[in-house]
């Protein structure tokens, strides 16, 4: 089963901030998106998965969108931060995934549908900004993490979740006394993400026993959305339910204007 050598080992391997994308997320944080959108030109790579992303349906453009300019323009300077940290994770996530069955275009279809819940979520609370909208960002790397650490344990894993219905999250802690939430926040230091993006998303885990008040309203309505995403049937295929413990009293407050929230969204697509 895992150890922590395993998890020193991920760790150490997690690829730091490309020299490119570290620039243009400088540029962007000024908010100069002409400089950015320059910069971001130059990295092949994250140009495809910027063109990629921007064209999935969930955006519901008409037509496809191939100017980087014109996409952060039309993204404006919080959302391209967020869209950039979702790059990075792209460097994590696995050619093969071996515990969900996951490809690469159902993990950007739950980024952007993330985001998207996101913005509105955080427009309705009315703390929209760079941050709280890029904290979004870190939660699908817990589900990286998650099947890079127990995708080689997947027939130990399956044989003590048989005898005991233990989330992969509660597994991880009780055999190396780290979360996949704690890793998410060694993942954004190493990355030079703002530090109430990593305490944000830490406390969506739910279990955080000290969370300053404006920073537990926004991990109540992570920690809620996640779970409402990862109720959709797909997901729930894919095996994603059950990465981490729901906590229904953490979330009891506001379960009703949370749902307000995404079904006029849902509703208005």
């Amino acid at each position: 089963m895992i150890t922590q050598e395993e998890i020193s080992h991920y760790i150490q391997n997690i690829p730091p901030t490309p020299a490119i994308v570290k620039q243009t997320l400088e540029f962007v944080r000024v908010g100069d998106l002409t400089k950015a959108a320059k910069s971001a030109e130059n990295d092949p790579a994250l140009r495809l998965y910027l063109i990629t992303l921007i064209n999935r349906p969930i955006y519901g453009f008409r037509k496809e969108v191939h100017d980087i300019a014109q996409i952060f323009g039309i993204l404006g300077t919080s959302t391209t931060q967020q869209i950039l940290y979702h790059y990075l994770l792209t460097l994590l996530a696995p050619k093969e995934w071996k515990l969900f069955t996951l490809n690469n275009h159902a993990f950007y279809d739950l980024q952007a549908s993330l985001s998207r819940k996101w913005e509105k979520i955080l427009r309705h609370l009315n703390l929209l900004n760079h941050d709280t909208e890029s904290a979004i960002t870190l939660l699908p790397a817990s589900i990286i993490v998650c099947d890079a650490l127990f995708g080689d344990h997947k027939s130990d894993v399956e044989q003590l979740r048989s005898v005991k219905a233990l989330d992969y999250n509660t597994i991880l802690y009780r055999l190396c006394n780290q979360s996949l939430f704690d890793i998410c926040t060694i993942i954004a230091d190493k990355w030079e993400m703002s530090p109430a993006i990593s305490r944000i998303v830490h406390a969506a885990s739910g279990l955080d026993q000290e969370v300053a008040p404006n920073e537990k309203i926004l991990a109540q309505w992570i920690h809620l959305l996640l779970f409402y995403e990862l109720s959709q049937s797909s997901y729930v295929e894919a095996g994603l339910n059950e990465f981490i413990d729901f906590q229904i009293e953490f979330v009891q407050d506001i379960y009703e204007s949370f749902m307000q929230v995404v079904e006029y969204d849902e509703s208005n697509r």
